[in-house]
């Protein structure tokens, strides 16, 4: 078991050696423009324009609430998109947050570090547009990612 790291940086800007994973939440309604996808967008094209291909194209492919788009944006890492987030806005059903959904997304995203030897880092995930509490999502975390060994490093925006 890994513990996981919480420290004050920029996720975009991993601090690790080897093979990295940038988790984040997406919506599923194709909307990328609020939140820490403005970071990634700020860094590197390609996550965003191959999630708006991935969502146009979700006639034929397996967008939707769970699923995870994996985009290598550099030899040495790569940014997974995670679609855990149901529509962009609180309403009566609740904050846009998926916990299920969050949950299936990071067992994916462990399949693929365990694959590569990655490790993986992300801001704290489902807790700011989605409307999340932390303490549902860490203890995802524990389980899907740290509780199969895999480092994980949270990052406070200092």
């Amino acid at each position: 078991m890994q513990p996981l790291k919480i420290i004050a940086g920029d996720a975009t800007n991993p601090q690790a050696k080897g093979p990295k994973v940038i988790a984040h939440i997406c919506n599923d309604l194709g909307g990328w423009g609020k939140g820490f996808v403005l970071a990634i967008s700020r860094r590197w094209p390609g996550p965003e324009r191959e999630y708006r291909r991935w969502h146009r194209e979700r006639a034929g492919n397996d967008f939707a609430l769970g699923a995870v788009q994996v985009v290598e944006v550099r030899p040495d890492i790569r940014v997974a998109n995670m679609v855990a987030q149901r529509g962009m806005k609180t309403g009566s059903g609740g904050p846009p947050i998926r916990y299920d959904a969050l949950e299936r997304c990071l067992h994916a995203v462990a399949e693929h570090a365990l694959e590569h030897g990655a490790s993986v880092h992300m801001p704290r995930i489902g807790c700011g547009l989605a409307g999340g509490k932390w303490e549902r999502i860490e203890p995802i975390i524990s389980r899907t990612l740290s509780a199969r060994d895999i480092a994980v490093t949270v990052y406070d925006h200092a």
